[in-house]
Order: C-alpha cells, then structure tokens, then sequence
C-alpha cells in the first residue's frame, strides 16, 4: 500500500476485512475516504440522512451477520449517527461507523471550527463500545485491529474511528500489531455441569435470544433431546418455524411466564433478559427461573443475573456441545404439550384486535414466504411481538424493544435488502414512523431493491395515545397529518396500491407489488384512532 494516504488505506483495509458495502453521505472531511472508495470495489449507498445511513448499516448487519459500515462527517454527521448506533448497542449489532474530525491541533479549543465539537471522541465512547482516532501515520493499523477484536469478539455493537482532516491525507505507514487474546475456548466443565443438570430436571424450558438466531440446528437438538419448549424473544423469532416445541409469543405475557415458573431449569441462550422482552408491561417482575443456566458471549452480561451455571461462549458453539455431553436416550416430559398450551392462551390473551393484526402478517408470510419483515415501531408490529411465528431465521427484526428508535424501519430495511437481494423485504411502518425517515426509500429506488414498504395508516400515533388516555392525560400531540402516500410513491418512483386492514386483501396487495418487481408502497387503510371524550 506504498503511496496510499490514510484516507485511502482505510478502505482498502476494511475490503481486505471483507467490508462490500458502506453506507454514506460524502462531505468535504470525508474526501480522503472517498479518494480510495471508487476504485476498492466496495459498493457505496447513499441515503438521505446520516441517521439513515446508521440504520442501514444496523439492517445490514442483521441480514448478513457482517458489520454494517457508514461513513459520516466531522460534527452533524456523527450526532446524526448517535441515534442508530444506540440501538446498534442495545441490540448487540456489530457496526462501524468512521468520521472525519476537524484537524488535530484545532479540537477542544472552542474556535469555531466547521462542524466544531468540544469532544467527538468522548461524544461517541458514551454509545459506542470503542471509540478510536488515528491519530498519526502509524495508527491506522493498530486502531483497525482493536475496533474489529471488539466487532467479532464478545457482545457486539457499534465502533467508531475517526480520523482527522490532517492525519487522513497523509501517506499511510504500515505498523506491526500486538496480537490480542482470542476469546476464551468454551469451560468444558461447565458444559458438564450444565448437561448433567439438564438431564435431570424433569420439564426444561428454553429461552431463545438474539444471540441464537444463527444457531437453529444445535437449538432444535437440543430442545429435542430435552423435550423442552423453546420460547422466543423478539430478535430470535423465526427460530423452528411450526415446530411443536416452539413458543413464538412475548416472555412478558401471563401465559408464557406461567410456562417458564413452571419449569425446573430454565436454560437461557443468548439472552440479555431485559425488561423489553421479559417486562414489557413494567410490572417490576420477571418471572421466577428455576435452576437458571445461561449462556452468553459476554462476561459482563452474565454477572448482571444469578444463574446456577453460566457458560461464557457463542451459542453455537455451545449447544453442540451439550447435546454430546447429554445422556443419548430421549427425554419425556410432554414438552409438545406444555408448548401447545402455552400458545393457546397466549393466542387468547393478546385479544382480538391484536389478533387480527397477526392474522395479517400471518397472510403476509403465505404471500411472500422466506421473506425479511422489518419493522418500526407501530400496531402490527407491536402485534407480532406478543405473538408471531416467522418462517426464516433471523428473518423478523425491529427497533420496537431495547432503545426503541421510531424511524428505523424503512432504512433498515434497505440495508436488509443490500446484504440479501435474493428475498423480498417487507417493511412495515406506521404513518407516524415513517414521516421520520420516509426521504430514505429514494435510496430502495436509486438501486432498485426488492423492498415493500407497508405502510399502516391509522392517522396519528395509536400507541402513545391510548397510553395518554389510559393514564388519564388528555390526548394532545398525536395525530400529526399523513402525507398523500399515493403521490409520494409516485415521486419516489415506487409501484403503489391500497387495501384494507383484511387478510387477504393486504396479501393479494403484496403478491401484486412483487410481481411488478423494484420497490413498491402499499398504504393499509387502517381503522382510525378517536381518542375518548371526556
């Protein structure tokens, strides 16, 4: 790389860590990336708005199980990208987000610098798992070491580099790395512990994390050799499609917590156990966890709850390894049963409006099967969150838990749609949400994706309001006025049609947008809310 400026052994470094897509919007403190950019053979997406290119790189992620990457400007830029990157860390996503900063000898001094922060460094470390500038000619190495250790070891997330405007146009100076410790090999001891107290116990219950949901062959051995129910949380959902041990419905719901105190060892995989999935409803209880064993990448995280065993180490590799550790005769203990009553009551506790709701991403997958659904947060969303089998692992994922970032759908969405374009993508967003980011399906047209924006319109914010009138507060701020989606689509050259909120009606919507190939919207007429008289 003799004769390259930082700027451009930056991104010949991250195509040689198998970086194929960044997402960005070009500025003057960013033109040195871009100098190496065009001719690295990383694909560039430009989106409307910085936040969208985080969420992008968020959606991105999940699709491909690589890093999502953006590329921002000095100051805007990265407080734009704040935003995603906090929902990047609470749902262990592994992204790489590189900025420009002004030049080295100007920051923190006040002196009115373009895009002028007191401290982007220590702005970005308070959400990013690393925070990192390079800082001279000899840095780069060594900072892109330590950034992609901590995307690929432990609890992923977001990391930053920045790179001054001084530093990025200098020729780059290859540096030897200190090599850094692997990952500790999984204690085989525990695994030991762990099966024997598995084997024993007589009604095992599984809960299924994001942390799982690339390891659907080991989960469904194991849950088999044990006949243990498995319960997912959202991100895990899609896990052993119809099988008769899953449980696709909300660890917050009466019916599934019933299901887990019922068990005499709870096995957790890849769980945080946070209150989003488990406490949804903020009664200030989880659910009590007999013989609690758990198993997680990060050591932090397993300190944060008590557990009986817990076993540091990637899920799959630790589920192969306890289903050779258990005894080889099946296990009875009417796990299809205990799974089948649990379904049935939480089917009935979810009520009948959320219900129908299921029942139309129900008809959503028949229509379009092996499909990536991506949300925001909004009605069916929130629906498919209580209860909703998924057909694709790996394959339902939105920002309605953890941070909870509304505007995340329709770019994640396309960033989905970039790391896999041989599914269709279904994104589905509220009206409210979408005016949040809706500039960014120019992007889904610029490259012609196989996205469907679903829009539920319902005029206003359903959810928020009906929490305002339950709690007795007039109802005041949340019915901000939809676009004419039908003339937006048409800007934004996207196919468009309508339906119902029926069945049958938004799937044959969704059969006739596919068809039609590129990137369609269809609005659903949903019922309006009226908030109650005083």
């Amino acid at each position: 790389m003799s004769g390259m400026t930082i700027g451009e052994a930056l991104v010949a470094k991250l195509r040689q860590r198998d970086v194929t897509c960044v997402f960005g919007i070009p500025g003057v403190h960013t033109v040195e990336l871009y100098r190496g950019l065009a001719a690295s053979g990383i694909r560039h997406i430009t989106p409307r708005h910085e936040q969208g290119a985080g969420f992008m790189a968020d959606g991105y992620a999940r699709a491909s199980g690589k890093p999502g990457v953006a590329f921002v400007i000095t100051g805007p830029g990265l407080t734009n990208a704040l935003t995603p990157m906090a929902q990047a860390r609470s749902d262990s996503i592994p992204m790489l987000v590189v900025s420009g900063v002004n030049k080295t000898a100007s920051l923190g001094k006040g002196l009115g610098h373009l895009h002028e922060l007191p401290d982007q460094l220590g702005l970005a470390k308070t959400v990013a798992l690393a925070s990192e500038q390079v800082s001279d000619r000899n840095a780069l190495d060594p900072v892109l070491a330590r950034v992609f250790h901590n995307l690929t070891n432990g609890r992923p997330g977001p990391v930053h580099i920045e790179v001054p405007l001084d530093i990025a146009a200098l020729e780059y100076q290859e540096t030897p790395v200190e090599s850094i410790d692997p990952e500790p090999p999984v204690n085989l001891v525990l695994i030991t512990h762990a099966a024997k107290q598995l084997a024993e116990a007589k009604k095992v219950v599984i809960l299924a994390g994001g942390g799982a949901k690339r390891a659907e062959a080991g989960l469904q051995a194991l849950a088999e050799a044990l006949d243990a129910p498995v319960v997912q949380t959202v991100n895990a959902r899609g896990l052993m499609h119809g099988h008769i041990l899953t449980v696709p419905a909300s660890p917050s719901l009466k019916a599934v917590r019933a299901l887990i105190e019922s068990a005499d060892c709870v096995l957790a995989l890849g769980t945080e156990l946070g209150p989003t999935d488990y406490d949804m409803y903020a009664t200030g209880q989880f659910a009590e966890m007999s013989g609690l064993i758990r198993v997680d990448r990060c050591s932090d995280q397993l300190s944060r709850h008590e557990a009986a065993v817990a076993i540091q180490g990637d899920v799959d590799l630790v589920l192969p390894a306890l289903v050779e550790a258990l005894p080889q005769e099946a296990k009875q203990s009417d796990g299809a049963e205990r799974a089948r009553k649990t379904r049935d009551a939480a089917w009935q506790e979810i009520g009948p409006d959320y219900r129908h709701q299921v029942e139309i991403l129900n008809a959503m997958r028949s229509a379009s099967p092996n499909a990536l659904m991506v949300g925001d947060s909004t009605q069916p969303i929130y629906a498919g969150n209580l209860y909703y089998d998924h057909d694709r692992a790996g394959g339902w994922f939105n920002a309605a838990t953890g941070y909870g970032a509304l505007g995340y759908g329709i770019p994640a969405a396309i960033g989905a749609s970039i790391a896999d374009p041989t599914v269709r993508v279904i994104c589905i967003v509220g009206d409210g949400g979408a005016q949040f980011s809706l500039p960014e399906a120019m992007a889904a047209a610029d490259e012609n994706l196989s996205v469907t924006f679903v829009i539920w319109n319902n005029h206003g914010y359903r959810e928020i309001a009906t929490s305002m009138q339950d709690a007795g507060v007039t109802v005041i701020g949340c019915n901000p006025s939809p676009p004419d989606f039908a003339a937006t689509a048409k800007s934004f050259s996207l196919s468009f049609t309508t339906a119902p909120a029926e069945p049958q009606a938004v799937a044959e919507a969704l059969r006739e947008s596919a068809a039609l190939g590129g990137p369609a919207m269809i609005e659903i007429t949903a019922p309006k809310f009226e908030p109650q008289k005083d």
